[in-house]
């Protein structure tokens, strides 16, 4: 089966990769990237160079890639390919004969503003972390006291995000903060949760895998496995109110035993090679579940730690040149 895998480069993209060599099935995975030194490319069976997702030759070069390849199947690996995908996903799989794993629009632009996901939250009844626009601070500050998060509504990985505790560190924060979003700072890093969601073809959540992470640089370093933690459930009910299709992924802290979601992922979690390790494997299953129609099982998962750690690969330079050279061509192939 061919597999069209986005975002090389990125940490998404690459455990996407990683989850794709882990399964008994021997995919044929196609990686592109706008770098050439991305590590992806040099673990796929093919590689392209694409443009940046934000260059208007973007969508063009990728798909005369699907023309000349004809995936199977096509998972996203980073955010900001995600709408470009969600908008043209009907057209691109009718061209193509491929299917496109990925949430509509509307979730993903709620997923990717994180005071939409506050109203989401708020208007569907479900927990959260007490959050305020820069005028309804005041507010805040009557329900909650310091310390709290001064984050961007749009971003990733805890770039640009301040924990503030004083009303001094707050005006800093706001004035080095575009667009920000003030939220309550809620339990303690050690209750912090990653959850990783997937949704089959009739919206219905089939699986919830949940850890408990230590963050380094906005990212899981390490990762405790929680079967059946007892709120599941409810992330369950809030994953098919929001209406995603296929990967989903909630970050939490826990309250007093309540979930209150911060920040919400309508895609793949770079976490998933550590559920895959675990005994799930979410980016074999979803794609024989949306490709085959073959049912996602019920995960068995095992109560494990996982230290993440830096590795290399070695390439030679003329593996490098030849994917340079390949930007935005389909008359060449690097294998």
């Amino acid at each position: 089966m061919k597999v069209f895998v986005t975002g090389a480069g990125a940490l998404l993209g690459q455990g996407i990769i990683k989850c794709l060599r882990m399964a008994d099935t021997p995919y044929h995975i196609i990686a592109v990237d706008p770098d050439p030194r991305s590590v992806g490319l040099y673990w796929a069976d093919q590689a392209y160079l694409v443009p940046l997702a934000i260059d208007p030759s973007y969508l063009d070069v990728v798909c005369r890639i699907l023309e000349r390849e004809r995936p199977d199947v096509v998972l996203i690996g980073t955010d900001i390919e995600l709408m470009i995908y969600a908008q043209n996903k009907l057209e691109l799989e009718s061209r193509y004969k491929t299917r496109i794993i990925v949430s509509p629009p509307h979730v993903i632009q709620i997923a990717d503003d994180k005071w939409l996901t506050y109203e989401f939250l708020l208007k569907n009844g479900f927990p959260y972390p007490k959050s305020v626009l820069p005028s309804g601070i005041c507010d805040l500050l009557r329900e909650c006291d310091f310390p709290l998060i001064v984050k961007p509504r749009i971003g990733a990985r805890s770039v640009g995000v301040h924990l503030v505790k004083n009303e001094e560190e707050l005006n800093q924060a706001l004035r080095c903060v575009e667009n920000p979003i003030i939220q309550e700072c809620v339990a303690t890093a050690s209750q912090e949760y990653t959850s990783g969601v997937v949704v089959d073809m009739e919206g219905i959540v089939k699986a919830v895998v949940t850890m408990r992470r230590e963050l380094r640089d906005g990212n899981t370093y390490r990762a405790y496995v929680e079967p059946d933690a007892p709120f599941n459930s409810l992330l369950a009910k809030i994953a098919e109110q929001l209406g995603g299709v296929g990967p989903l992924n909630f970050q939490f802290r826990v309250d007093q035993g309540i979930p209150k979601i911060f920040e919400i992922n309508a895609r793949f979690s770079g976490t998933s090679p550590l559920r895959a390790h675990a005994g799930f494997n979410s980016v074999d299953y979803l794609i024989k579940h949306y490709v085959l129609g073959d049912p996602i099982p019920v995960p068995q998962l095992r109560a494990i730690a996982m230290f993440k750690y830096w590795n290399e690969i070695v390439v030679e330079p003329e593996q490098v040149e030849l994917i340079t050279n390949n930007l935005g061509r389909v008359d060449t192939v690097v294998s």
